[in-house]
Parts: structure tokens; C-alpha cells; sequence
């Protein structure tokens, strides 16, 4: 998707979320900046959305990412983001929450 990234990652209680999304971040930028993958320099938001789901719907999880090209023609990234805050009861104030682009 040309606005965000959906990534599935089991991840070791002993990892701390914060350091592997900056890891990714870094590397990831660097890659596409050495390549020239864009026009000028690559680069995050800051910020990012993590979500934690149980083994048992792990086929469900991989199907949405998959698919998620169709899905959003339907449902926009911005509408789907808040909506999972507010299902997962994640106090959060508007303007706050990362720069959406539509």
C-alpha cells in the first residue's frame, strides 16, 4: 500500500516492540535510500500502530494482509487505524495520531 505497511511478526517476549520497529525503520530507509528506490531521500513517520492477536487466528491475520490491496479499496487506512484504537480501547486524541494521506 502506497500509505502504510501491515507486518505479521511473532515476536519474543524478551524483544522489545519499540526496538525492532526502529530497527525495521532504520534498515528499511536505508535500503530503499541506497538503492534509490524514490525520487530525494526515503524516510518514516514518526510513530507506528502495533496490534497483538492469538495464534488461533493467525490464518485469518495472513489472508486480511494478503488481500489488503482489495480491502482497502473499500474501507480507507485511516478509517480501518482508528477504528482498531477504538476496538482495542486505546485512549488516543486526534491530533495526535499520525498524518494520514488520502
Amino acid at each position: 500500500m502506497p500509505d502504510h505497511l501491515h507486518i505479521l511478526i511473532g515476536l519474543r517476549p524478551a524483544m522489545a516492540l519499540a526496538d525492532l520497529v526502529a530497527e525495521i525503520k532504520t534498515d528499511s530507509s536505508k535500503f530503499i535510500n541506497r538503492k534509490k528506490l524514490v525520487h530525494g531521500r526515503s524516510s518514516w513517520q514518526e510513530g507506528y500502530g502495533a496490534f497483538s492477536y492469538g495464534h488461533s487466528q493467525l490464518d485469518k491475520i495472513i489472508h486480511y494482509i494478503q488481500n489488503q490491496q482489495k480491502h482497502h479499496q473499500r474501507r480507507s487506512f485511516r478509517d480501518e487505524y482508528l477504528t482498531l484504537l477504538r476496538k482495542f480501547d486505546i485512549a488516543f486524541e486526534e491530533k495526535y495520531v499520525f498524518k494520514f494521506f488520502e
